[in-house]
């Protein structure tokens, strides 16, 4: 670590469970210093009586309800994170960029390049179009080269990240049929964030599982944008998630019917681990294993596993992840080191 002075950060909506996750990762990240905690519902009180397992250094840090323009006065601030829900971060977004700041968006506000794409899945008008183009879609893995070069950082969505990090690479690589594409992914309760709704209550959930937002899962329009940038054409997949009685994680198993003929599983698990040799937080597993959401749990990790069915002629694509963590708040954090030129796993070493 050099001895070059913290970089000051905020965090709006610090009370959500993304948010809190993100407190307890900026409080221990030697380059940061948390400075600010924003939320309406806790304001007055202490991050200590707020989110479990504070760090001492910031236990005593109160959060405020502060307004955008409170955080565009603040010039010590260099950086903001936005764990927000969509349409309400760019209220945020727009001023303080407006002033230079840095924002690192959690929400869905800024990840689609299209403002029609958005208000068919959102069901409004984009808040803020003009800001789109000027925001990259901040998946390190796939996007590590643009990050510096952008001040908005859209941070892509839990269910997208369990899909794209597995699809991506067959699809670059011509081995799957682009049309093909069915996707089931199993996410735990807290991908709903912390709001009191009957469908979320412990009685509901526990030993229960179900599907939801079928056949158009909001989700979907990230998914299918940067499939299509992958495989140079279109892709319209099917998307099935479902509610499964845990408090963290997300298991997806994807299928797509092979291209190459006489590919198998050896083959297509070579190429992944080519292809994610040398990341962070990318574990390709050897032919025979697959993911378990208990060896990724709390971490910034991506498990995935590859297979070939002879008899379908299909490849069988498996993911585990945190959703909290890879899924949302962690994976913002990887993004913002790369923005900022600090070492990628930076405060990361869950």
């Amino acid at each position: 670590m050099t001895d070059t002075p913290l970089l000051r950060a905020a965090i709006v909506g610090a009370s959500g469970y993304s948010g809190e996750e993100l407190v307890r990762l900026l409080a221990r990240h030697p380059r940061l210093e948390l400075v600010a905690v924003a939320s309406r519902r806790s304001a007055g009180k202490t991050l200590g009586e707020i989110v479990p397992g504070t760090p001492a250094r910031v236990r005593e840090l109160k959060f405020e309800d502060i307004q955008p323009a409170d955080l565009v006065a603040r010039k010590d601030i260099g950086v903001v994170f936005l764990a927000l829900p969509h349409g309400v971060a760019a209220e945020y977004a727009v001023p303080l960029r407006a002033a230079g700041k840095v924002v690192v968006d959690l929400s869905a506000d800024f990840r689609l390049r299209n403002a029609e794409v958005y208000k068919e899945f959102y069901g409004h008008d984009h808040p803020a179009p003009e800001l789109l183009s000027k925001a990259i879609y901040a998946q390190p893995e796939l996007h590590r080269a643009e990050i510096p070069q952008y001040d908005l950082l859209a941070c892509p969505g839990c269910y997208p990240t369990s899909i794209l990090l597995p699809l991506v690479p067959a699809l670059r690589a011509g081995l799957i049929d682009p049309h093909s594409i069915v996707i089931n992914s199993l996410s735990g309760a807290s991908g709903a964030g912390k709001k009191a709704e009957i469908s979320l209550l412990y009685c509901e959930i526990n030993e229960n599982m179900r599907a939801y937002s079928v056949p158009k899962h909001r989700h979907l329009s990230e998914i299918e944008q940067e499939l299509a940038t992958a495989a140079g054409t279109r892709v319209t997949v099917t998307f099935i998630p479902h509610l499964i009685p845990l408090h963290r994680g997300m298991l997806s198993t994807i299928t797509a019917r092979l291209k190459v003929p006489g590919a198998t599983a050896a083959d297509v698990t070579a190429l992944y681990a080519k292809t994610y040799g040398n990341e962070p937080f990318v574990r390709v597993l050897p032919v025979g294993q697959v993911p378990e959401v208990k060896n990724i749990a709390r971490t910034n990790v991506c498990e995935i596993a590859a297979q070939v069915d002879p008899r379908t002629d299909r490849l069988i694509l498996l993911s585990a992840l945190d959703n909290l963590s890879k899924g949302a708040s962690s994976q913002a954090v990887q993004a913002m080191n790369i923005r900022f030129g600090f070492p990628e796993s930076e405060g990361l070493d869950l």
